[in-house]
């Protein structure tokens, strides 16, 4: 089916729209040449006929959807190859992270994701320069597949837990890898059940009886022509999952297997000696990246999802409330504009926030090879929070997404179901980082300086009046989060009187502290946000600073309402308060409504990334909704064989 035309009443936003989305689309690739460059990329790969799916995804079997993943993978990357493209690992740019092929070609994503996103950047931070010359570039051109492999199926987040063993041999200056119990054995890595044949792992490191804590090590476990796992070696697949079908997670186990020192990554441990690096938690470089790229992938997923919902609410008709008049558009229904709106401004605020987080990585990063360590703590402290506060709202409001669109948000079809689940993955990656926030709280107590994201924490002046502004509505989530961090870390103290041991006291104080984490979070996105579109709103068009403004505003105003409780106890709002903001939110959704189709058109995902029947550009929903029903194997014949097998004997009564 080849539609030329749009949906009337999607041309109709078009026209109504009040800025110029090209203008916003390249403030979201970071410059209009990236733009271009993008949109050249996606041009070329998505006209290749073999890297479309014949049979919707859906229809195939566990075993056929890896088997197709890995076919478009391997295709892919001869395509990026003949075209001449190459990532540049070395030196990302944050415009990357806009590049959406490998969304349109992969539903459920690739067997080596893990490849571009552990193993190449971790051998990039972790490896020496000779290191670096033996697998770096073999890994680059794909001679290797690797993947990295860190949980285990007993420990997760506590790194210190993980039970899989590097014993060093000093007679043969080998390391011994050993899985000394079940839950050692490694569990969820992306690509190392059946793609990988190299693997970094992380391990405890052990030396004359000594633990010397975690170490990265190199391990192949496959061999390179046989692609048969090497003796010692126990690999295989976890099994079906909510999403990440085409990934190939998988689990690792070691019976005492022996690779060469050299195969230990030793970028920080350069003379040798195998001695633990003072600063352990330099490993902790490559877990930020994929905070950063995790913010990012959320507020791509939730951009997806209402431009899809927000397309079909523009052409989807319901009830009559006007006598005698036609069924509206259902974006017109102030309940679907709360319901979208906000997920088109959290998405923006999570881009921003991405960005902001990547130009302080990439700064670091500079720091780091000078062995400047300052700001570690902080940078892994924020990447840990902003990753939790970022995958649980974009969640939660994919999943609105998908409700708002009734039945039809429920068919795969519509791709919503598979963003959700896609979006909700990030939720089990880690977790929150609460220990630097009391160690802060207390430096501010002293009147220590503070590291600028947590510099709020030492503000001692009070405030008497709620500010209804941006503004204020900033200080008031820091003052917030200010309020629930000194309560939690009363609570711990009054535990820690009691006669409850440091550990019992802060278990006790959990809860507190871990909504004091989201709240400073939170005070973090709120004040990035505002402050980001400040510096980038002086370089656009009139028109488009003015909606931009409006979505921080719709966005502010919103948290403000969905915490009105916290607000009442720290920020000193009032009911007269709260009932002017209820009335400026439901301006802001009016003036918002004319650029709600323009909004999400400048997100620029093609049909072939959303995937989706409901998103589509031209709008016609009901029909791409036919033909892909009419794709079902079960359509293929008007009776299927199971009618004489089964219900014709039920009918005749021959049971």
């Amino acid at each position: 089916m080849t539609l030329v035309k749009i949906n009337p009443d999607l041309q109709k936003e078009r026209d109504s729209c009040t800025f110029n989305t090209e203008e916003l689309t390249n403030f979201f690739d970071a410059g209009d040449k990236y733009t271009r460059k993008r949109r050249e990329l996606e041009n070329k790969i998505f006209s290749i006929k073999e890297l479309k799916d014949e049979i919707p995804d859906e229809y195939l079997s566990h075993k056929e959807k890896y088997e197709n993943a890995l076919r478009k993978a391997v295709l892919l990357l001869k395509a990026m190859k003949k075209i001449g493209y190459s990532r540049n690992f070395e030196d990302v740019h944050k415009s990357s992270f806009r590049e959406s092929v490998h969304t349109g070609i992969f539903k459920d994503g690739s067997p080596f994701m893990l490849q571009y996103s552990m193993f190449i950047p971790t051998l990039q931070g972790m490896a020496d320069e000779e290191q670096k010359r033996r697998w770096l570039n073999r890994a680059m051109n794909f001679e290797i597949i690797g993947t990295y492999a860190q949980t285990e199926l007993g420990h997760g987040t506590f790194i210190r837990g993980l039970e899989t063993q590097a014993i060093y041999n000093e007679k043969t200056e080998e390391f011994i890898l050993h899985s000394p119990t079940l839950t050692a054995y490694k569990w969820w890595p992306g690509g190392l059940a059946h793609t990988a044949n190299y693997c970094i792992v992380m391990a405890q490191l052990i030396i004359k009886g000594k633990n010397h804590g975690m170490q990265p090590f190199i391990v192949q476990i496959r061999d390179e022509e046989t692609h048969m796992p090497l003796p010692g070696i126990k690999v295989g697949e976890i099994g079906p999952k909510l999403t990440f079908s085409g990934v190939n997670n998988g689990f690792l186990g070691f019976e005492h297997v022996r690779i060469p020192r050299e195969n230990m990554l030793m970028k920080y441990n350069q003379d040798g000696t195998f001695k633990s690096n003072p600063n352990s938690k330099l490993t902790y470089g490559t877990m930020v990246y994929v905070r950063v790229t995790i913010v990012f992938g959320a507020a791509t997923q939730l951009a997806r999802a209402v431009t899809i919902a927000v397309r079909y609410s523009a052409v989807r008709r319901q009830s009559r409330p006007k006598p005698n008049e036609p069924e509206p558009q259902i974006l017109d229904y102030a309940t679907q504009q709360h319901k979208l709106f906000i997920g088109i401004a959290t998405s923006h605020a999570y881009t921003l926030l991405a960005y902001w987080l990547w130009d302080i990585y990439t700064s670091f990063k500079k720091d780091l090879e000078s062995g400047n360590l300052d700001r570690l703590p902080e940078l892994h402290s924020l990447a840990c929070v902003l990753k939790v506060v970022s995958s649980k709202d974009c969640t939660r409001l994919v999943e609105q997404c998908r409700m708002s669109c009734g039945g039809h948000g429920f068919m795969m079809s519509s791709s919503l179901p598979q963003i959700y689940g896609l979006a909700t993955a990030a939720c089990t990656y880690e977790g929150e980082n609460t220990v630097s926030l009391v160690k802060a709280l207390d430096q501010a107590t002293k009147g220590k300086p503070l590291s600028p994201t947590m510099a709020y924490l030492g503000e001692r002046s009070v405030t008497t009046k709620w500010e209804n502004s941006v503004d204020g509505i900033v200080k008031s989530f820091q003052k917030v989060s200010i309020g629930k961090l000194r309560a939690a870390v009363s609570s711990l103290k009054q535990y820690e009187r009691s006669g409850l041991s440091p550990e019992d006291a802060w278990n006790k104080s959990s809860v507190q502290l871990i909504s004091a984490a989201e709240a400073h979070g939170r005070a973090v996105v709120m004040s990035v946000y505002k402050s980001e579109t400040d510096k980038y709103a002086s370089t656009v068009s009139a028109g488009l600073k003015t909606v931009l403004y409006q979505l921080v505003e719709l966005y502010a105003i919103y948290m403000v309402l969905q915490k009105m409780g916290d607000m009442l106890l720290y920020g000193n709002l009032t009911e007269a308060d709260v009932t002017v903001l209820q009335r400026r939110y439901e301006e802001l959704l009016e003036l918002l409504r004319p650029n709600a189709v323009g909004l999400v058109d400048a997100f620029d995902f093609r049909d072939e990334v959303l995937s989706s029947t409901l998103g589509s550009y031209d709008g016609f929903a009901y029909e791409r909704l036919m033909e892909e029903a009419m794709k079902s194997p079960l359509n293929a014949e008007p009776v299927n064989q199971s009618f004489e097998k089964y219900m014709k004997p039920l009918m005749k009564g021959k049971l």
